[in-house]
């Protein structure tokens, strides 16, 4: 009898036990648990020590407060100018809401997802090829905001997206490469033209640079040219007109006209017998032999003058 109570007593204390031990829940860091109770939602258990009700209230679902990364899997969207592109994806989730990832959808997680691709096509079809290639990080920025307008009552975020491949057909990606090796050498057919051009512009401005400093030159020349020969002449009639001031002034002083009649009266002589050496055929006055006659004829013209540049000065 006493092995049986006691036994009875042990089996008690094992279930009494075993219930509170059950009845213990240690929520960790960042997770958040949902607790139903009788079947129907009663709480969320936040993190550290909690306690349930054995076998009345129970742990239904249990959620990561942490950001997720899920890959989006391959598939095939079709742009505006119908390219078939193959396109995959990386999602960035985090749950907000853990009673609406609980009972607003069976698996949140595989919903966004799937929603990612269909955004993704739909988002894919409005572009051209070459925008969607162009325009990446405008293509996840409208896949982010589609998701969460229609995930806001799952109450998950798709905190962002990004386009890791998109992969076009083969024979696209051959006419590609025909584009760029095109533009290339476009690129350098300008490149090398506009060269030549340049070329061509450096030699003509150089020749036309090289006549204007010719001209240039040659006008200088000429300026100085005429300004010496100017110089010249001016250094000649300022000379005419220092002598014949210095001969004025030697007419009047005293003897000055007996040294004029000497004068003229030696180059009379030197005159003619310079006439003499040559054989020239020459008109000569009757009275060539007398040089007195020949000097006082000149002395009345050199009086004449005189006297008429007198009148002149006095009127």
């Amino acid at each position: 009898m006493m092995d049986f109570t006691t036994g009875l007593v042990l089996a008690v204390t094992f279930i009494a036990v075993t219930t509170v031990f059950k009845g213990i829940r240690i929520v960790p860091q960042q997770s958040v648990w949902i607790v139903e109770k009788l079947g129907k939602f009663d709480r969320a258990l936040q993190p550290g020590l909690n306690f349930l009700v054995p076998y009345i209230e129970v742990v239904a679902y249990r959620h990561s407060l942490k950001e997720y990364a899920m890959d989006v899997q391959e598939q095939t969207a079709i742009t505006r100018d119908n390219v078939t592109l193959v396109i995959d994806g990386l999602i960035y989730l985090k749950i907000m809401d853990p009673v609406h990832a609980s009972y607003g959808v069976n698996n949140p997680v595989f919903a966004v997802t799937q929603l990612a691709q269909t955004t993704m096509r739909s988002e894919i079809g409005k572009l051209t090829m070459e925008a969607a290639f162009e325009e990446r990080d405008r293509l996840n920025t409208n896949i982010v905001t589609a998701i969460n307008q229609a995930a806001q009552s799952w109450g998950i975020q798709c905190m962002r997206y990004e386009i890791r491949n998109i992969t076009p057909p083969a024979s696209v990606l051959k006419a590609m490469e025909m584009q760029v090796s095109a533009d290339r050498q476009k690129r350098a057919v300008i490149l090398e033209s506009e060269g030549k051009r340049q070329a061509q512009i450096n030699v003509s401005e150089g020749e036309k640079q090289q006549v204007v400093l010719k001209s240039e030159g040659a006008q200088i020349d000429q300026i100085n040219r005429a300004r010496g020969e100017a110089e010249a002449l001016l250094m000649v009639a300022e000379a005419t007109a220092g002598s014949i001031q210095k001969v004025a002034a030697a007419i009047n002083a005293p003897g000055g006209r007996e040294a004029i009649e000497l004068k003229v009266a030696e180059q009379y002589v030197e005159a003619f017998k310079n006439l003499a050496k040559t054989n020239n055929t020459v008109l000569l006055p009757s009275n060539l032999g007398d040089a007195g006659s020949m000097v006082a004829q000149a002395l009345t013209v050199f009086d004449t003058v005189r006297k008429s540049r007198e009148r002149s000065a006095q009127g």
